[in-house]
């Protein structure tokens, strides 16, 4: 593990007593605490998408807020849903951010997870998916986003424009050079990150995966995560790609953390999701040092070079910081990580 970094869910609403966490109260704490971590030289700020649902659903402004408050920290997505996405105008959006962050943009996108309502791209605009997920809408407008960034003509030039003319096809603009290697996808399931590992982006894999072998999850995981890596230098790509893995991992080191924490370490669950037997992975809450034990023995882990801790972001910026703190400081360093500070 080289890496680290923070999974957001970006839950707002009601959170007991009475009290409530807005919209805004939920981004802008999103902003401080990537502050908070940048200066602790932790690596990322990731953030989930979803749509019809009190979660961060267009997450372009709040990573550029972000980006333009932060020096080292990566910004990014885990992941934007490309069955909702005009694949050019998400072209322009992540370009700009990347530009404004100096190449700090990690964006992830997939087919998208389940979500609250039935076909909801179908109501912004996108239709005619022959599939029940609608996973060749998302083949296809992540097939025309790689070829916009790329910095592929999709336009022809107007020659009579009276704003420059010209001859030929136009790129989107703006564009960001290296942005392309930049770019991940979401793999539920080994057939998805081998066609990543073919389509040369780097592979994000979370605490789930649609798959049940009836081996433990850590292993499944790291067996996604060589496939992956076995087809990419198979298609011939250049370099080595990124690969990371998502974990809920809750360092205890107050009666505080005993109350909200203790006793949630749980094994693998199987169950159905989208229709499909799934495997869910652990919650890992304990001591540093035995969690250090546990995760050192974690396949997965060890196999990647980015991991993404689950926060429950509804406790505010300076419980989550203090967590971040603990994990840094006691247990990210046992397995390989050194802060960006350094």
């Amino acid at each position: 593990m080289e890496r680290f970094g923070t999974l957001s869910f970006g839950h707002y609403g009601p959170i007991g007593a009475g009290r409530e966490l807005s919209a805004a109260d939920s981004m802008l704490q999103a902003i401080d605490l990537a502050q908070g971590m940048d200066d602790l030289g932790v690596n990322g700020a990731y953030f989930r998408v979803h749509h019809f649902a009190r979660q961060q659903a267009e997450p372009m402004p709040l990573l550029a807020a972000i980006a333009a408050r932060t020096e080292r920290i990566e910004v990014g997505t885990g992941v934007i849903d490309m069955r909702y996405e005009n694949p050019l105008h998400l072209a322009e959006e992540a370009a700009a951010v990347d530009l404004i962050s100096g190449g700090r943009l990690a964006l992830g996108v997939s087919r998208g997870s389940p979500e609250t309502v039935v076909r909801g791209y179908e109501a912004f605009g996108y239709t005619g998916s022959e599939d029940p997920r609608g996973a060749d809408i998302a083949r296809d407008h992540f097939a025309r986003f790689l070829s916009a960034i790329e910095g592929d003509g999709l336009a022809e030039r107007d020659g009579s424009s009276p704003f420059g003319g010209g001859t030929g096809m136009q790129r989107i603009e703006p564009h960001s050079p290296g942005l392309r290697s930049r770019v991940w996808w979401g793999a539920g399931n080994r057939d998805s990150a081998e066609w990543a590992g073919r389509t040369g982006v780097n592979l994000m894999s979370s605490t789930l995966l649609t798959e049940d072998r009836g081996i433990p999850f850590d292993e499944l995981q790291a067996e996604q995560v060589e496939a992956f890596r076995t087809a990419w230098r198979e298609a011939g790509h250049p370099g080595e790609p990124r690969v990371s893995v998502s974990r809920s991992i809750f360092p205890i080191t107050t009666a505080e953390d005993e109350l909200y924490f203790g006793g949630r370490q749980d094994g693998d669950q199987i169950g159905v999701i989208d229709g499909i037997r799934s495997t869910f992975g652990k919650t890992y809450a304990a001591t540093p040092d035995k969690l250090v034990e546990q995760l050192q023995r974690d396949a997965a882990i060890r196999s990647a070079d980015t991991l993404m801790l689950t926060i429950p972001s509804q406790l505010g910026v300076e419980f989550n910081l203090r967590l971040i703190t603990a994990f840094a400081e006691h247990v990210a360093p046992a397995l390989g990580w050194e802060p960006t500070t350094r």
